[in-house]
């Protein structure tokens, strides 16, 4: 499977949240950019944060912290704190977030050694962030709940909007969640334009039983029997039925799919620089990337020298539509504000 060469530009993300993170200890450093501590927005699973950070702790003896957040509450977050960032890297969720907050002046360039190895098609062109990893966009589905409904596994997105699933459908909201945007945006390549992705995603809403804030929480509300399908990142599925989520089964639309290239980046304006850019250099690692598997997630990695797992999702095997990561950043803040206005507060009746 070829992919595009990736280039997020400038783009704009007019999010006026305040959000409450989940995570730990929200404390910074030392201040002095030689950084005895850093705290890193983290973009991925709970346990995966936690797992890179000790493993960063335990290789440097530089304290890291993380907060847990979905990639809309990162950009708002950084917005928020500009003058005095919170924060000093970004790791994990999709990198059209990263554009956004690219355009807002969030971000710093930063080089790293390690990014040598990447292939340039998983990094940006102007060292603003690396990708670390690619998760494919697809459907987590409870095959009780299905048999119950009468309906089949589905294989395309016209099969979310089936009447037999209303009500039975979790996806996040798009200007939270990076996984949402993915599948927003994915409706857009597929139907020709914006309009031609909203209105899909009007004809899904019936079918859809809430939008939650996190990308990853369609996959247990479908795990607990909630509703019949999910839309996740086919590498949060697979975890949620290693950890005992038997029931659900991972299939993707055949006529086409969204991806993520999931990042690390430094923040810009770090209070604690040096140590920023040493934790960076870990993300892009080999070794920090293996950690993944150690707590059942199987993202695609980007560094050739990284582990292969046969839990993880063959992108040749998969139709991934052409994803072009500049156009959705700048797209982002029209597009999810469009769908707040014409789709999530519209009635599901």
């Amino acid at each position: 499977m070829q992919f595009r060469k990736m280039t997020v530009t400038a783009s704009a993300m007019a999010l006026a949240l305040s959000l409450t993170a989940c995570g730990s200890d929200e404390s910074g450093g030392d201040g002095d950019g030689s950084g005895g501590s850093i705290t890193v927005a983290c973009g991925a699973m709970e346990d995966l944060c936690q797992k890179w950070t000790e493993a960063f702790t335990a290789k440097t003896g530089i304290k890291a912290n993380f907060v847990r957040l979905s990639s809309g509450e990162t950009v708002a977050r950084l917005a928020s704190a500009k003058d005095s960032p919170e924060f000093d890297v970004w790791h994990g969720g999709p990198v059209d977030g990263y554009g956004a907050a690219v355009k807002q002046g969030l971000l710093q360039e930063y080089d790293s050694p390690e990014a040598a190895k990447i292939p340039d098609k998983y990094k940006d062109p102007n060292h603003m962030w690396t990708g670390v990893y690619v998760g494919v966009l697809g459907f987590c589905s409870n095959q009780a709940v299905l048999d119950k409904l009468g309906v089949e596994l589905p294989d395309s997105w016209d099969d979310l909007l089936d009447p037999k699933l209303k009500q039975q459908v979790s996806t996040a909201h798009p200007s939270t969640s990076g996984t949402a945007f993915t599948t927003l945006w994915t409706q857009v390549v597929l139907n020709g334009g914006e309009d031609g992705g909203l209105d899909f995603m009007k004809k899904m809403h019936p079918n859809v039983l809430q939008y939650t804030k996190s990308g990853t929480a369609p996959g247990q509300v479908a795990g607990r029997g909630e509703v019949g399908v999910g839309l996740v990142f086919s590498h949060d599925c697979v975890k949620y039925q290693e950890e005992g989520m038997s029931d659900l089964k991972v299939s993707f639309p055949k006529e086409g799919t969204g991806y993520e290239v999931g990042g690390v980046a430094m923040i810009a304006g770090a209070k604690n620089a040096d140590a920023a850019k040493k934790y960076i250099d870990f993300a892009i690692s080999a070794e920090a990337q293996n950690i993944g598997q150690t707590v059942g997630s199987y993202q695609v990695l980007t560094h050739p020298e990284a582990k292969v797992d046969e839990r993880m999702v063959k992108l040749d095997d998969v139709n991934l539509i052409d994803y072009d990561f500049a156009k959705a950043s700048e797209s982002k803040p029209g597009l999810t504000a469009r769908f707040d206005e014409e789709i999530a507060a519209a009635p599901r009746d």
